[in-house]
Parts: C-alpha cells; structure tokens; sequence
C-alpha cells in the first residue's frame, strides 16, 4: 500500500489532521492477506517538514500541543508495531518530526537529493521527540551534532550513519522502492510479521535475555504452517506455498 503525503503546500507538515489521518491509512485494513508492505511517500520538494508550527505557536493552548505530541509518539511507535514492513520512499527534505518519521521506518530509500536535519534547536524548540528515533537509529554523536547544530545531512552521509538504507538517483528511487517491496512480497506474511515483532522486543534486552526470547520464537516459528511449508519446499527443491 502506498501512503503519500500530499500537501505540498504546506511543506506535508504534520499537523494534527495530518497525523490523524496517516494514524488511520497505517491502520487500515491491516490485518488483511492481502496487505504486505507499506510504502510511505510525499508530494512536492519536501518530504515533510515536521509539525506545523502555527498549531504550536499559541502558548495558551497546552491541551492542544499535549495532543499534536502524543498522536505524534503513538504514528512513530505504530510503525514498529505494524505487522508489514514500512518503507520510507524519501525525495527531498525531511526535517524535525518528518527525520522523526524516516528515522522511525524500518527501511528508508532515498533519492541522492535529500537532506535530513533536526533543526528545531534553531527556534527555540529542540528537536526532543525526533531526538528517539534519532537516537536509536544513529550513533549518538552524529544524533546530537544534529540535534545541537540543526544542520542538514547529506543522502550519503544519512546513508553512511545508518538513517537510511539506500541512496539511489531520483529516476531510480521507484524502481529501487518496488524492487525491496516485491521482494518482501515474495516472503510469508505470518513469518514476516513473527520477525519484525521479536525484532523490535529484543533490540531492548540485553544479550542473555534476547537469546532466550529469540531462541523460544525459532521454536514457535517452526509451527507456524508457513515454517514448516518453507523447510519442506527447500528440501524438496520447489517453491515454497504461503498460506500467510
């Protein structure tokens, strides 16, 4: 499925009818067969911009900013809990909680233009949510000189610190995007989901306790119908038959 951000406009700022809505298509029809991977990509010469800063300028409305926050965290966390891969198709800039959103993805492809930054330190409102998904997906130098700086990241530089995982020229971005996307399709989804879950649990633990967790998910993959239809397709030289 493919979710584009489309206000080009407004520089695809995440303001709360944005977030709203993105919560919504992430969600739909999510635990349908048919649905494998989702590719999340945007209209126009920015990617996404981040929050949009005429909801956050008033500093009477407290209840306001608590919710555009809060449905920010619940999108960003949504993502590692879908049960498909999320893919960042990124063209263009992606700045504060749009590098939130890349960063957020379990795999990002970029085209050779963009650029990454989290430049809210620069008016006065630092970047402390990106700075999670920031943190956890860059080494914590590169992260901070980000964060205390605001200055942008080159494609490659992105590519080189581990925020995305391919950079390709811009004519090439679909191609590449679709070539993850079918290869992924090629998987069960069952197993698929299995993965990415125990993936993102044990990231958290230490090294005994995620060999113990992962150790007990190898055994219970065995039983899935698609672990078993997998080993028995590979031992009899065919291709496997998922029933995802």
């Amino acid at each position: 499925r493919n979710i584009i951000l489309s206000n080009p406009r407004k520089r695809n700022a995440l303001s709360l009818s944005m977030l709203q809505s993105l919560k919504e298509d992430l969600l739909h029809d999510v635990k349908s067969k048919d649905l494998r991977v989702i590719v999340i990509s945007a209209e126009g010469p920015v990617f996404c911009s981040g929050h949009d800063l005429k909801e956050l300028a008033s500093e009477d409305d407290v209840k306001h900013h608590s919710q555009v926050f809060e449905i920010c965290a619940e999108v960003m966390t949504l993502i590692q809990k879908l049960p498909v891969p999320v893919i960042a198709k990124v063209n263009g800039l992606a700045t504060a909680a749009g590098c939130q959103l890349v960063a957020s993805c379990d795999i990002a492809v970029a085209s050779a233009n963009s650029q990454f930054a989290t430049p809210g330190v620069n008016i006065g409102l630092f970047c402390s949510t990106p700075a999670v998904a920031l943190g956890r997906s860059l080494p914590r130098k590169v992260a901070l000189e980000m964060l205390f700086t605001g200055e942008p990241l080159s494609a490659q530089e992105a590519l080189m610190h581990g925020l995305v995982s391919k950079v390709v020229p811009e004519d090439k971005l679909e191609e590449e995007t679709m070539k993850i996307s079918r290869k992924i399709c090629e998987s069960s989804k069952s197993v698929l989901a299995l993965g990415k879950a125990t993936f993102y649990r044990q990231i958290t633990q230490d090294l005994n306790t995620a060999y113990k967790m992962t150790t007990q998910v190898m055994v219970d993959n065995l039983t899935l119908r698609d672990g078993q239809e997998g080993i028995e397709a590979f031992i009899q030289k065919r291709k496997p038959v998922w029933s995802h």
